[in-house]
């Protein structure tokens, strides 16, 4: 007999569907890499693009683009001649910034479990 999910385990439902919610807009290769680069001062497209290895011009553009649309980056046409195209991080993409910072740290102590190479802190610091 199959159970129902929803009202046998509603607090698990609870837990999932906003981790989700937030896992499908900064999931993927490179949102949070694009938010960690404009982060550090990175505004227009080829500066982005640059600070990220590997990452194509029509790659940038989609990311951009959806990261736009879920509020967390802003594009800025300047009227200028040539035209100007800055992207800034909205105030809802800093409130990201708690959670880069612990995702930084849990993947620096997990590739000093799984590899044993400690790249900046010591492990009694990660675990604290």
């Amino acid at each position: 007999m199959k159970e129902n999910f929803k009202e046998n385990h509603p607090e698990c439902r609870e837990m999932i569907l906003p981790v989700r919610d937030a896992l499908d807009v900064i999931s993927g290769k490179w949102k949070i890499s694009i938010l960690i680069a404009m982060s550090l001062g990175h505004k227009r497209f080829m500066e982005i693009q640059n600070a990220i290895p590997n990452i194509t011009p029509r790659m940038l553009s989609k990311e951009l683009k959806e990261l736009e649309m879920n509020l967390l980056v802003e594009r800025k046409v300047y009227d200028s001649f040539p035209p100007v195209i800055e992207y800034e991080r909205t105030d809802h993409a800093r409130t990201l910034e708690p959670l880069i910072e612990e995702l930084r740290r849990w993947g620096e102590y997990h590739r000093l479990v799984v590899t044993g190479t400690n790249i900046n802190h010591p492990v009694k610091e990660l675990q604290d």
